[in-house]
Parts: structure tokens; C-alpha cells; sequence
């Protein structure tokens, strides 16, 4: 039966696609998934722009300098006598938190856990596109099948037709039979457009999801390495390393110093700051000219009284954030705790089904191969092929999702268990590290440009 339906595979890659000079595999086209999927793009960004928070909250430990200039005219009337006054000032001013009540700190430590939790949240994109394009893959060489069975179907259908119709026109059938075998036939018709039509949307899904067309796809099998012997330790894994979970996890640490950065708001503050500068002020009534320099250096405390309540809301809104980052654990647990059941009784019960349509398929060929013997003879009639045949298409159907289930199913474990990722597959692409940005950005005291030049 496997080599059927890789026959078949083979055969509707012929068919319905351009032929390609090497077959494509499953697991290249997860590498193309990895390196060409907008979405995992658009996430691996996302990352990028969580990493300037932290240069961001860095910015809290750094001085502040700024200059100033500024001219004014200004003209006064007194006695008759007019008097204008020029004045122009240049400066520049220093300044430079000491504490700050441990709010730079504070923050500094949130963006980081903000970092981390945004690489999870890319790691848990790069299981969900993976799975995508596994699904994806799996879906066509499914719907090719079926269009190759339903073409083979319909072939044998055209056969009946012509066979009641030999029969009735020699008086050995009835016009009945004739019609019956035309019905099943337009019908058969349908089925097969239909099937076309599957085999079609689910190569779009494929181009969306890796970039290309799904040209001389080859058959794929279910994952066994690196897979759980048992569903308990399925979910062991799966509570340690889903990056749903972690996530969330540092969420919560995010939050907690986020809740610790609003407290330093109620604590003194101590600066220090400079400035030189220099003034020209000129009279155009009676002459005279005036030039001075100043500079100045000193420190500041500020020991917040009252804020207005401000403040206080600040701290009672941070800490409810993260209680309800806490709650979120326990949601992101119970969640993976179901998609891993799922997944694990998925395919078990999808390996049974192949088991079963294995043998469901060899009867009703059996059968098959009887009715029409038996028809020859005139002990059967053509409905009873017909039937029989319908149920042959049916269990070769059956085994072909079967079949399908099972890798995806296996794929689906494996996703469930947060170990779908191309470093843990093998995949041959380039790894992204996402902390070679976070590295090149984190303590960047200027510049305009990303580090990729833009």
C-alpha cells in the first residue's frame, strides 16, 4: 500500500506541477519556511525593537547635555530719546543623575526580562510557522493522492459505463445499469474538480508559508527522533521549555521590576548639574557695549512629598500587572498541558487508523475483485460494483489521511512539547541568534544607524 501511494504521489507531482530537477523534501521546506516566512520575519523585527528598550532605560544612567542661544532686540522711548538694546547669550548646560531612587536599575532589568520574553515569543512563531508548513506540505501531497485516486476512480467508471452499455445493447443488461453507471460517473466528475480545486488551495498555503511552489514534493514520514516515550513525559518537557510558558515567566519578572521601578518614585532623587555661558548686550543710544561670562556647579536633592496621587496609582497599576502576568503562567500551563493531550492521543489514534485502513483497504479490494467476477456472471448487478468500488475509493481515501495524520500529528507532539524549532530538526539553514543584535545595541551611547546599516 506505501508504495501506492508514493506511486501516486509521484504521479500527481507529475500531473498537477511543473517538474523540478530535485525533489523536494519536508524538511527543505521547513528550511524555506525558517528563511523566507513573513511572519517569522515580521517577529525576529519585533525582537529588534524590543532590544532598544533597553538601550532606552540605560539612558537613565547617562548625563544630559544640552546648549542654548538666544538674541533679543528690544526699544524704549524716554524724553525724546530712543534707546535700543541688543542682548545675545550662549551656553551650555551639564546634567547627571546620581540616584534616582533605583528607577534607572529598576527599568534596566524589566527591558532585559522584556528582551527575553520577546525571544520566546519568537521561538514560540518559529514552532507555530514550522507546524504551518509541515501541515502545509503534508496537505498537498494529501489532496494530490486523492486527485490521483479520484482520476483513477473516474477511469474505472468510464470502463462501467462502457461495459452496461455493451451489455444492454446486446440484451444483456438493462437500461437501468447504464443510467446507474452514468450517475456514479457524473458524480465521480465532481468529486475529481473538487479534489483539483483542494490540491490548488493547499499549494497557495504552501507558497505562502515557504516562498515557493510545491513542485515534486516527495513522501515524508512521521518524526521519531527526539520524541516522548510517554504522555507524562511529554508534558514534562513541555512545561520546561514551551516558550508559551517561558514567556510568561518573564513576564512576571518584568513586572515585578517594573513594580519595584514605580516605588523609586516615592524615594529622593540627587543630581548634579554645570553650565557656562557668556552674554553681549549692546545700547545703540549712548554707546556702550557689555560682554560676561558665568559658570556655575551644584548638586540637587529632591525628596518627593506629594504627587498628586499619581505616583500611587502608578505603583497599585504595576502591581496589578503583575498579578495578572502570575495568572497568565498558570493559563500558558493548563493550555500546553491540553494541545500536548491532544497532540499525544492524536497519534495514537492516528496510527491506529493506518493500522485498521490497511486492512479495511485489502478487504474491500477482495471484495471488489468477487462483485465484479461475480456481475460477469450475471449473479450481481452493476450497483453492486459500483458500491464496491466506492468503497475501495473510500478506503484508499481513508489510508491516505491516515497516513497524513500521523506526521502531522507527530509534528503537532513535537510542537506541543516546545521542541519544533530548526536547531532542534537539524534544519540546514543559518541559525538566527537574536542576541547579536541585543549585544550590538544594548549599551550604544549614540548613533542613528541599526547595525545592519540602515
Amino acid at each position: 500500500m506505501r508504495y501506492f501511494l508514493v506511486a501516486a504521489a509521484l504521479a500527481v507531482s507529475v500531473s498537477m506541477a511543473p517538474q523540478a530537477t530535485q525533489a523536494e523534501t519536508i524538511f527543505g521546506a521547513l528550511a524555506k519556511a525558517y528563511e523566507n516566512n513573513s511572519e517569522l520575519n515580521s517577529a525576529r523585527a519585533g525582537v529588534r525593537v524590543q532590544d532598544e528598550n533597553v538601550a532606552l532605560a540605560r539612558s537613565g544612567y547617562r548625563p544630559r547635555i544640552q546648549s542654548t542661544a538666544g538674541i533679543t532686540n528690544s526699544w524704549s522711548e524716554s524724553s525724546a530719546v530712543g534707546v535700543g538694546v541688543t542682548s545675545a547669550s550662549f551656553g551650555v548646560e551639564i546634567s547627571q543623575s546620581i540616584f534616582d531612587g533605583f528607577q534607572t536599575g529598576n527599568n534596566v532589568r524589566a527591558a532585559t526580562s522584556g528582551v527575553l520574553a520577546q525571544r520566546e515569543n519568537l521561538r514560540n512563531t518559529e514552532q507555530n510557522v514550522l507546524f504551518d508548513t509541515a501541515q502545509a506540505y503534508m496537505d498537498v501531497l494529501q489532496n494530490r493522492q486523492i486527485a490521483v485516486l479520484r482520476q483513477r476512480n473516474l477511469a474505472f467508471l468510464d470502463e462501467q459505463v462502457r461495459a452496461a452499455q455493451a451489455r444492454f445493447d446486446v440484451g444483456e443488461g438493462t437500461r437501468t445499469d447504464v443510467e446507474q453507471a452514468k450517475a456514479t460517473r457524473a458524480a465521480a466528475q465532481a468529486q475529481l474538480e473538487a479534489a483539483r480545486a483542494a490540491a490548488l488551495s493547499s499549494a497557495a498555503v504552501y507558497r505562502q508559508l515557504t516562498g515557493s511552489e510545491p513542485d515534486n514534493l516527495q513522501a515524508a514520514s512521521a518524526l521519531s527522533k527526539g520524541m516522548p516515550g510517554s504522555l507524562q513525559s511529554a508534558q514534562s518537557v513541555a512545561f520546561a521549555e514551551h516558550p508559551a510558558i517561558m514567556v510568561n515567566n518573564h513576564l512576571v519578572d518584568s513586572g515585578l521590576f517594573s513594580v519595584k521601578a514605580a516605588e523609586g518614585a516615592f524615594l529622593p532623587q540627587v543630581g548634579l548639574s554645570a553650565s557656562v555661558g557668556r552674554s553681549y548686550t549692546s545700547r545703540t543710544a549712548g554707546g556702550g557695549s557689555f560682554t560676561g561670562n558665568s559658570a556655575s556647579i551644584g548638586a540637587q536633592v529632591t525628596v518627593p512629598i506629594y504627587q498628586g496621587g499619581q505616583a500611587s496609582a502608578n505603583v497599585r497599576q504595576k502591581k496589578e500587572q503583575l498579578g495578572q502576568a502570575r495568572i497568565n503562567v498558570d493559563v500558558a500551563r493548563d493550555q500546553v498541558r491540553a494541545a500536548v493531550a491532544s497532540a499525544w492521543t492524536q497519534l495514537q489514534a492516528s496510527r491506529a487508523a493506518v493500522s485498521a485502513n490497511q486492512e479495511t483497504l485489502r478487504a474491500s479490494r477482495l471484495a471488489l475483485d468477487g462483485v465484479v467476477q461475480e456481475r460477469d456472471v450475471g449473479q450481481r448487478t452493476t450497483l453492486d460494483v459500483l458500491n464496491a468500488q466506492a468503497d475501495v475509493l473510500s478506503a484508499q481515501i481513508a489510508m491516505v489521511q491516515a497516513e497524513r495524520d500521523v506526521v502531522v500529528s507527530s509534528y503537532a507532539l513535537r510542537s506541543a512539547t516546545g521542541r519544533l524549532t530548526a536547531r532542534s530538526l537539524g534544519l540546514r539553514v543559518a541559525l538566527h541568534d537574536p542576541k547579536e543584535h541585543f549585544d550590538a545595541v544594548q549599551d550604544k551611547w549614540f548613533g542613528l544607524r541599526t547595525p545592519d546599516g540602515r
